[in-house]
């Protein structure tokens, strides 16, 4: 018979082989907690689940010192959730977090926003209502840990390093932003699908590369596996991103964290989608 701690690591090596196998992304962002051992902090106390506006679930949840708090899904972007506290007798509730929590080949990456907005939500025996009309804003990482192949990184040292990959995002976000031939609210197939060819034509096949992206007398810079078109770069992308992309640190953060950088890319839908009265069953 097998002891009990070799089982469990089996058990726990299958779950990654499945997690992170290509199909499997979305129950990554789902299932890390669990994997991580921290999926028991909170105990819920009710869950109003998929409404007519919106594909969501919301959940009263109480933590182990008996604090009660509300924490919520949209399940079209399972790498994130919300987090809020209960609210008042006039049903306003103050936004506290949201936190992210994605998987990659490379292992996962786990993070907590801090947010500054409230909006107003009713709970009953029956049903919920959630609307957040103004604008709620980001602030800042709080938190965070990421699991980079072998490696654990916490603390601070995790920190910088999330707090530095937002800023890069954000910049990258922002220019993507401003392309009128981008696809509105796309799923995250085809953002994929639209964004890889145009930001990395180097590495993506003959068929799927911009045309003309490379012409005579292009520069190009070698990183070790990829050389990067340097002339391209400039061309296409904004001077703040010049270094980012032909050091391969593009690329990095979207082999690492493509789940984050469509987060970012769709917040302004997500607020549009959390602006309106949402309506959830118990």
């Amino acid at each position: 018979m097998k002891k009990p701690g070799c089982l469990h690591n089996n058990v726990l090596i299958y779950l990654f082989l499945l997690l992170f196998s290509g199909s499997c992304v979305s129950i990554v962002e789902k299932a890390g907690k669990a994997l991580d051992g921290s999926a028991g902090e909170n105990r819920k106390i009710a869950v109003y689940k998929e409404g007519a506006t919106a594909n969501m679930e919301l959940w009263e949840v109480q933590n182990r010192a008996g604090n009660r708090s509300v924490i919520f899904f949209l399940n079209d972007y399972p790498s994130i959730k919300f987090r809020g506290s209960l609210p008042n007798a006039n049903g306003e509730f103050f936004l506290a977090s949201f936190e992210y929590l994605a998987g990659s080949y490379h292992g996962w990456i786990e993070y907590s926003m801090e947010l500054f907005g409230t909006g107003i939500l009713t709970m009953d025996d029956s049903s919920a209502s959630l609307t957040i009309p103004n604008k709620m804003e980001k602030v800042q990482i709080s938190s965070g840990r990421i699991k980079s192949y072998d490696t654990r990184i916490t603390g601070n040292e995790a920190l910088g390093r999330l707090r530095d990959r937002q800023e890069r995002i954000s910049a990258l976000a922002e220019w993507m932003g401003q392309l009128e031939s981008a696809p509105p609210k796309p799923g995250r197939d085809e953002f994929e699908n639209y964004w890889k060819p145009l930001l990395f034509p180097e590495i993506v096949s003959q068929k799927k590369q911009p045309k003309n992206w490379k012409q005579n007398g292009d520069l190009w810079i070698n990183t070790g596996d990829i050389q990067w078109n340097r002339s391209y770069t400039e061309r296409v992308f904004p001077e703040l991103l010049w270094e980012i992309r032909n050091t391969g640190t593009m690329l990095r953060d979207w082999e690492e964290a493509l789940p984050w950088i469509y987060i970012e890319c769709e917040w302004e839908n997500i607020l549009e989608l959390l602006a309106e009265e949402i309506v959830l069953t118990k």
